[in-house]
């Protein structure tokens, strides 16, 4: 399994005060030291954390993959398609909430998607559909053109008892099985951590996961290249 920082709440911290530090591009540079496979961030809408030199600064410098998490608006496609990175990953965004809060609702715009999914293929560049573990869901994104699906583990993680928690986690390895049954990679993220992480890779299904809160929360505490090596060490099973 790989595993991809998002360093969007590096930018958070730094958006508080308005100041060029902490800088997410230097963050994404030691993750990379450290050892990770990829780095993820979010360019929103309304800039509340990544901001656009911080993108096209991350495509000139990362060695690794860098994958852009977007809302499929025209303004943040141009961008993209400017910037050139090794994955887009498509998700939905609202501007009055915290966080992404679930999938993409493929099926209410699957015309609009198909053709955005197409103009990043004329670049060369694969696209990712953020999604939840739902076989109709899955079948749909494969349809309209899709290279990968990026579960939403966001329920699973926010599951309490130990019924409920089994429920989502066999609702993830179901979709991941039948995601890669018709040619889908799998990634999958939000709301993993250092503990609920440990279910997830056992899943031979799943190609890679995308983790930021947590371990970006845990750096706090132990500097963010023992928290990344921690992380990095239970995917990789170290």
């Amino acid at each position: 399994m790989k595993l991809s920082i998002n360093i969007d709440h590096v930018a958070t911290l730094r958006q508080q005060r308005r100041e060029k530090y902490p800088d997410p591009v230097s963050a994404a540079i030691i993750c990379e030291k450290v050892g990770v496979d990829g780095i993820v961030c979010h360019l929103r809408e309304d800039r509340r954390h990544i901001q656009d030199r911080d993108v096209f600064l991350l495509r000139d410098t990362l060695k690794t993959k860098f994958d852009l998490e977007m809302g499929a608006s025209e303004e943040i496609i141009k961008i993209a398609l400017q910037v050139v990175p090794d994955l887009v990953t498509l998700v939905p965004e609202k501007r009055e909430e915290l966080t992404t809060e679930g999938g993409l609702n493929i099926l209410s715009q699957k015309d609009y998607l198909k053709k955005t999914i197409s103009r990043f293929h004329e670049k060369n560049i694969p696209v990712s559909l953020f999604v939840e573990p739902d076989k109709n869901v899955i079948e749909v994104s494969k349809l309209i053109g899709c290279d990968f699906v990026e579960l939403h583990t966001g329920v699973y993680a926010n599951a309490t008892t130990k019924e409920e928690i089994e429920i989502k986690l066999k609702q993830i390895s179901e979709a991941a099985q039948f995601a890669n049954s018709i040619g889908l990679k799998v990634n999958a993220g939000h709301g993993l951590d250092y503990t609920n992480i440990l279910p997830i890779i056992k899943l031979n299904s799943i190609y890679e996961v995308s983790i930021g809160y947590s371990v970006i929360t845990r750096a706090l505490f132990v500097g963010l290249e023992k928290a990344v090596r921690e992380m990095l060490n239970l995917v990789k099973g170290i």
